[in-house]
């Protein structure tokens, strides 16, 4: 029986790493030691207190502590693997092509070359496989590493309601990076369970196990609103809207395929789930006093499936429906409609059939819940005329939040009272 965690009942779960494992945990107020431990001069650390940066060249030098002592050429000769193949792993992981000459791998990557040369020979994996491999999770953990390095800020608060500082951050850093590699291990197994789970259902369903039903809900106003606010508020903006796309989908048995800035592209196994997501997803923005409404385009059919990622003309045709759909709106394509034929709770309006562009014309409906009247075209400008006074104001919050945070800093750093803060709107449109 594995020990890996597994969550199973029964299973014995894996250990929480304790302090002794994961090295001394420093005490607050030692940042400096923290980085002069890490190889740090005295003068590169107050370079970085006087940039606010000191958090950031703390993971800098804590994910990877070992100084680069290989060039691509002496990686090569000393993993077993080519110049040519070592370039293209690494660019598959979303790095900058190493140049003859830039000493950039440690040890531990001579370790990794080195064992993924052993499989290639022994003909377990071939290059293309782990190419492929290589672009899954180099995009994945770039994405995570984006994350992490989103929500070192001194100046945003976090759970606590204060601000971070440099010692607290100092106290946590030998704990967090180990915690987070357990959390990923644990997250990617969970992962593969549920892939193979879904994957051995629709083999065995009845019909095409290769069928789905792709959606994408795009977020309406959302270039205009970015004009109005400054990137942190922008930031706020972007991540609720993920939040409700990621909570909605994934809540009633979806998958979110990805976000494409202010857009969600989501599949579901049936026709009955696609609708629901859909629906409720109008129904949580349009509910949102931050967000604007969204309009979701939903079609089906066979897909491709290749590195997480859907390809094929039913996302094409759901991406081009998407776009014509009003705000608040679901609108769909026949094929949904024929499957869902006399289901209780929702109801379908044609809007007659449309030119999609590169696709031609397709019949398509506007579906509801039974119980949902349409209102009024003034009824929806007035609902949007209030949202929108409503955003107004939460600018206005957040501009003078900012400039009192900014305000309470060192005089040296500070701007001045009475000023806005840099790239945010005048609080007082008028």
């Amino acid at each position: 029986m594995s020990d890996h965690p597994t969550g199973e009942p029964g299973e014995p779960q894996a250990e929480p790493p304790s302090r002794d494992d994961l090295g001394p945990a420093l005490d607050a107020g030692d940042m400096t030691e923290l980085l002069r431990a890490a190889g740090m001069g005295d003068d590169e650390i107050a370079r970085a207190r006087e940039d606010h940066h000191l958090e950031l060249l703390a993971i800098e030098h804590l994910v990877v502590p070992e100084p680069g002592e290989y060039d691509l050429q002496g990686i090569a000769e000393a993993s077993g693997l080519t110049p040519d193949q070592i370039t293209r792993l690494w660019r598959s992981l979303g790095f900058a092509e190493p140049q003859v000459g830039d000493h950039l791998f440690t040890d531990v990557d001579v370790d990794m070359l080195r064992t993924i040369g052993q499989l290639l020979s022994m003909g377990w994996i071939d290059d293309e496989l782990t190419i492929q491999m290589a672009r899954v999770i180099g995009s994945s953990l770039s994405r995570v590493a984006s994350a992490l390095i989103d929500s070192i800020d001194p100046e945003e608060p976090r759970v606590t309601g204060r601000p971070q500082s440099d010692d607290g951050f100092a106290a946590i850093a030998p704990l967090l990076l180990p915690m987070l590699l357990q959390v990923m291990d644990y997250v990617w197994r969970r992962h593969v369970q549920a892939e193979a789970r879904a994957r051995m259902a629709r083999e065995h369903a009845d019909g095409d196990p290769g069928r789905r039903v792709v959606g994408f809900a795009d977020l309406v106003g959302f270039t205009a609103l970015s004009q109005q606010i400054d990137a942190r508020a922008l930031a706020g903006v972007v991540d609720r809207f993920e939040t409700i796309a990621y909570d909605t989908v994934n809540r009633l048995g979806g998958r979110v395929v990805k976000m494409i800035g202010d857009e969600v592209m989501f599949s579901v196994p049936d026709e009955a789930s696609a609708v629901e997501i859909a629906l409720s997803l109008a129904e949580t923005y349009r509910d949102d006093d931050e967000l604007s409404d969204v309009r979701v385009g939903l079609a089906a059919g066979p897909v491709l499936q290749r590195e997480a990622d859907l390809y094929g003309p039913v996302v094409n045709r759901a991406s081009r429906i998407v776009n014509i759909a009003f705000p608040g709106s679901v609108v769909v394509s026949g094929e949904i409609v024929d499957s869902l034929a006399g289901a209780a709770g929702i109801t379908w309006k044609s809007i007659g059939s449309r030119n999609l562009k590169d696709i031609g014309k397709v019949p398509l409906f506007l579906v509801r819940r039974e119980s949902t009247q349409e209102p009024p075209r003034s009824s929806r400008q007035e609902a949007e005329r209030r949202r929108a006074e409503r955003r107004e104001a939460r600018v206005g919050e957040i501009a003078e939040r900012r400039t009192e945070r900014r305000a309470k800093r060192p005089v040296a750093d500070a701007p001045p009272r009475d000023a806005p803060a840099a790239g945010a709107p005048d609080p007082d449109p008028t």
